[in-house]
């Protein structure tokens, strides 16, 4: 997998993102794909997965990716990003959180790619 994919990849994810398309966003998941939301707390499931993107939604921010690595192996790719979400904040204020993530992707008999792992910090310093 090239840089050039993966920057689609996740132009797509940021597309549906910030248009808080959330069936656009499950698109983008196998069906018992792993979302990790911190140390030792990780779902599995699209249905999972909506409940722990919804939060990131939720902050109506924006987001943005860089990717930083995207290395294949026959059908499996690992990715990761550099990721900014801006936004207002309840209060008022502006926010602007930042990361590296750590992604594990399958190729599908169509051709997409889709996340069988996603860990928005599992690139972090």
């Amino acid at each position: 997998m090239d840089h050039a994919i993966a920057d689609r990849i996740y132009a797509e994810f940021a597309r549906c993102f910030n248009a808080r398309d959330m069936p656009g966003l499950l698109d983008l998941y196998e069906p018992d794909a792993v979302f990790v939301r911190g140390p030792g707390d990780h779902v599995t499931g699209r249905s999972a997965i909506r409940e722990a993107l919804q939060e990131f939604l939720d902050t109506g921010g924006n987001i943005a990716f860089k990717t930083r690595h995207a290395v294949q192996h026959g059908d499996i790719a690992m990715l990761s990003n550099e990721y900014t979400l801006e936004g207002t904040g309840a209060d008022g204020k502006p926010f602007t959180l930042t990361g590296k993530t750590a992604e594990v992707l399958r190729r599908q008999p169509d051709g997409r790619w889709l996340y069988i792992i996603d860990h928005p910090a599992g690139a972090q310093d």
